[in-house]
């Protein structure tokens, strides 16, 4: 079965700034914040929410299908893709505009200020996502990341009724949908996820309380930053999944995605929804300890003698055996 992974494809300039972001604001001054920020540090590197997961997804054996919108500048974005197992095939190229741009600058305390020129992404609404499901008939899921906010609820829409789930990462874009078209969003998805501030977000938003949303989804996966990530259905007990251990922090970028990425590639892979956290959270640990989303080593032997680390030998033993991976001697 294919996972096909829709949404944001981009370059990622990511600054470093050495101080801390608050202690820059002035109480009372605030109505006209003008800042800059002088940093230490700037990596150009390969993202875009999409395309850092569908890179995910196809370190731990997968090969997804990457759908999204880029410019004309994608041809070695595209090759790297391709040459690491991403199925590119169905990315729309844009005649007129460039490939989306991320801007981001992380602080002493891993505090974010980003800006996102969305670029081509702009003309994701033109792709016909329900063609590319009639195509592709092993697709096992969909996962709808932030996009063009019309080509979100186009390719929500042509799931269901092309009757393929979808996973719902609405993310960045709670903050600019409304609510009638947040609840179209997530609406009958298999999975919702969320970090634990958007999670608030999108409850004030769409008007719907915890209980009424977990009625309309298969399961919810809220990541909570350094506690780990929580798994809650309306059928079974929640699962909360501690952290996996971490040996360095580099820069956070990422690890939303590369959580989402080993979370769905541990259900592709049978593990359910416990194991499928835990792998998730062991990817988040690689991108958080390496600069950029796409930069992160994987050593099937190592990643597996992390997780024996974080989680034991026996939860090791048993994404060995589910995903193909050789045990550490």
């Amino acid at each position: 079965m294919r996972q096909i992974v829709t949404g944001s494809i981009a370059t990622d300039h990511l600054m470093v700034f050495p101080g801390r972001f608050t202690e820059q604001l002035v109480q009372g001054k605030l109505d006209k914040v003008s800042l800059s920020f002088l940093v230490d540090e700037l990596e150009i590197h390969r993202g875009g929410i999409a395309a850092n997961v569908a890179f995910g997804l196809a370190r731990l054996g997968l090969r997804p299908i990457l759908v999204g919108s880029v410019g004309a500048d994608f041809a070695g974005y595209r090759a790297w893709l391709e040459a690491h197992d991403v199925d590119t095939r169905h990315v729309r190229v844009s005649g007129s505009l460039h490939t989306a741009r991320f801007l981001c600058t992380t602080d002493a305390d891993n505090n974010q200020i980003a800006s996102f020129y969305a670029g081509a992404m702009n003309e994701a609404r033109h792709i016909d996502l329900a063609a590319i499901l009639r195509s592709e008939r092993d697709a096992d899921v969909v996962l709808i990341c932030p996009d063009d906010p019309d080509a979100m609820l186009r390719h929500t829409q042509a799931c269901r009724d092309c009757a393929v789930p979808f996973a719902a990462d609405p993310s960045q874009q709670i903050a600019r949908m409304d609510g009638t078209d947040l609840r179209r969003l997530v609406d009958g998805a298999r999975y919702l996820f969320t970090n634990e501030y958007e999670r608030a977000l999108l409850i004030r938003k769409t008007g719907w309380d915890t209980g009424q949303l977990l009625r309309r989804v298969g399961a919810w996966v809220t990541t909570t930053g350094p506690d780990g990530a929580v798994v809650e259905s309306a059928t079974q007990p929640a699962v909360s999944v501690p952290a996996a251990a971490l040996r360095q922090a580099v820069d956070p970028t990422g690890a939303g995605d590369a959580f989402r990425a080993g979370f769905l590639a541990g259900i592709a892979h049978g593990l359910g929804h416990q194991g499928a956290a835990r792998l998730g959270c062991t990817m988040a640990a690689l991108v958080m300890e390496t600069s950029g989303t796409q930069e992160y080593q994987f050593q099937p032997e190592e990643f597996l003698a992390r997780i024996s680390g974080s989680y034991g030998s026996g939860a090791a033993a048993e994404m060995a055996a589910r995903i193909g991976l050789t045990l550490p001697a």
